[in-house]
């Protein structure tokens, strides 16, 4: 089982960058798929990115894509989520999930953190 703590969310202008962190518990860690998504009220949970445990394979929604970095660092049981050139779409709770198989659903990840704040102001 994972317990996993997000941080690292804020207030930014558009064009600046801010970088994610999910913590996670649990000795397992590093065979785990992690993901990046995020929620606005009202509107369903969207796919940001994700890791694959082993491979590395690496997945971004399109609207993200060059502009976010996803990495882990399996030693410190952690996976970032790099931002860079911020808009105001992309204000939301940022959430990281683990799941033992990476992909772009929600129903596969089985492990939630409870979401940190980014707020783009234009």
């Amino acid at each position: 089982q994972l317990q996993l703590v997000e941080s690292g969310g804020g207030l930014v202008q558009t064009g600046g960058s801010l970088r994610l962190s999910c913590a996670a518990s649990g000795r397992t860690f590093s065979s785990y798929a992690l993901g990046w998504f995020r929620q606005v009220p009202d509107e369903e949970r969207e796919f940001v990115a994700a890791v694959s445990g082993r491979r590395g394979a690496i997945y971004y929604a399109a609207s993200v894509k060059g502009r976010f970095t996803i990495s882990r660092d399996n030693a410190k049981n952690t996976v970032y989520l790099q931002m860079n050139s911020l808009k105001p779409d992309d204000t939301a709770v940022y959430y990281c999930a683990a799941g033992k198989t990476i992909g772009t659903m929600r129903g596969i990840y089985d492990y939630w953190g409870q979401g940190t704040q980014v707020t783009v102001s234009s």
